[in-house]
């Protein structure tokens, strides 16, 4: 199976776009100045609207999933990186569970990563087609076939040009992997906007500033009664308050301490209903959705290890290729087996937890995106002081 899918997919590899790897070094200024101008693109395509759309305004199906996909509706990055991260999902299965082989050679390795490159531009042009032939942007029969063309090209080319700025800082030209850059940028972005923008909203008894910071100073300094002032600036619905903000922070720095150390569619009955996260934290919808959260969350870490090469057979494996032993222990698997699933289903407990945590606390974003982009941040900066000592 594994000789037959590389022989298929060989042909299609040598016209795959590529960004070739630097002969010489790159120097530290000019990675930076490559990584920069990789972000300003992807800001800008989160910015640049997709010409021939109708209309957005409806309710969207991905907003909870757009921020951690780095995602933004009705722009050229309305997919996102959701292409890449399920092409990345499926080479992984497909090599965890042996259906492909997957060598350490150098051509081995490139075949890999042509099949995963192809496999985003299949999926960039079906996501495409499924978005506008489902009305994500207009009803099809009236924008006209040539409109709908038009949208899913520029979904395609935007997808790609983001594929190829993801490999040419992956290569060395630039500073760890795009995905991550753009993610944490994409989260981080959205909680400084959160907290100081400048926009105006009309919230029906007043007019208020959306940012949490700007809204308590400008509270403070238009009403009378400052206390009424202070308890809108904290806990003001609807719009980002402080309190939303003091959360963020407070699971930033948790994470950094392990680390270290639109509109929105509800269901309202059925199973979906809760699974979806409770607006209160005492009641029985609350007790189902932690125990969902915490029971999923351990059992996916648990699979993913069994699907994604780091079993404790596959360690195994791993280590007696390297001529490695464990002293005084017959079955290395039996062995390992003992603490690998435990650790998985302990750290998916441990994000399911944090997920909880931020929620139930009012946090800007879920525990996940934050644990996310403080990790991507981290990484960064560790990077760069690697790259000053050296």
């Amino acid at each position: 199976m594994g000789f037959k899918f590389w022989e298929v997919i060989k042909p299609f590899c040598a016209v795959i776009p590529e960004i070739q790897r630097p002969e010489r070094k790159i120097q530290f200024r000019e990675r930076v100045l490559w990584t920069a101008i990789a972000l300003v693109m992807f800001l800008e395509f989160s910015q640049i609207p997709l010409y021939g759309i109708k209309s957005s305004d409806s309710a969207d199906p991905f907003c909870w999933i757009r921020v951690i996909l780095g995602s933004n509706r009705g722009t050229l990055m309305d997919l996102g990186f959701s292409p890449i991260v399920t092409s990345g999902l499926i080479m992984q299965l497909l090599a965890g569970a042996k259906i492909i082989e997957v060598g350490d050679t150098a051509k081995d390795i490139a075949l890999f990563i042509g099949a995963e490159k192809l496999f985003v531009m299949i999926i960039t042009i079906v996501q495409a087609i499924v978005f506008v032939m489902t009305g994500m942007y207009g009803d099809p029969s009236e924008m006209g076939a040539g409109i709908c063309l038009l949208i899913i090209i520029q979904l395609f080319v935007a997808g790609l040009i983001v594929l190829l700025l993801d490999e040419s800082l992956q290569n060395g030209y630039g500073f760890g992997s795009g995905f991550s850059l753009f993610i944490a940028t994409n989260i981080c972005e959205t909680i400084v906007w959160n907290a100081f923008s400048p926009t105006t909203v009309d919230t029906g008894n007043d007019t208020e500033y959306e940012g949490a910071v700007i809204a308590f100073f400008h509270l403070l300094a238009t009403r009378l009664d400052k206390l009424d002032a202070l308890n809108e600036a904290f806990f003001r619905q609807n719009l980002p308050n402080l309190m939303n903000l003091i959360a963020t922070v407070f699971v930033f720095a948790v994470v950094i301490y392990f680390q270290v150390s639109p509109a929105r569619v509800h269901p309202v009955g059925g199973l979906c209903y809760y699974l979806y996260p409770p607006e209160s934290f005492y009641s029985v919808h609350a007790l189902i959705y932690i125990f969902f959260m915490l029971g999923s969350c351990a059992f996916f870490s648990k699979t993913w290890i069994e699907v994604s090469g780091s079993s404790a057979k596959d360690v195994t494996k791993q280590l007696k290729d390297q001529q490695m032993v464990m002293r005084g222990q017959t079955s290395m698997v039996h062995e390992l087996n003992r603490y690998i699933p435990t650790a998985a289903s302990f750290g998916g407990l441990c994000i399911g937890g944090l997920s909880l945590m931020a929620y139930f606390l009012g946090a800007h974003h879920s525990g996940p995106c934050i644990l996310l982009a403080v990790t991507i941040i981290y990484e960064y900066f560790e990077i760069f002081v690697k790259e000053q000592m050296e």
